[in-house]
């Protein structure tokens, strides 16, 4: 989703989007993106949303990408 969902699990009442039919099995590197979301959960508990930690792995991703560049 364009909001981030689709780093949420899936809980007793929902299916997630990771686990809809169009994503099931099509999200490459979210193993790398829940890492993140572990760490910066673990330092900042019931503070930063989905999409704060996707700003995170593309702000983060693009700065080693670049040094790789040059």
């Amino acid at each position: 989703g364009c909001d981030a969902s689709i780093l949420l699990n899936n809980t007793a009442t929902i299916v997630s989007e990771q686990q809809a039919l169009p994503n099931n099995n099509s999200i490459r590197g979210l193993d790398l993106i829940n890492k993140i979301k572990t760490a910066v959960e673990s330092s900042c508990p019931n503070t930063v949303s989905c999409s704060d930690i996707l700003t995170l792995a593309a702000q983060s991703s693009s700065v080693l990408v670049y040094n790789l560049i040059l």
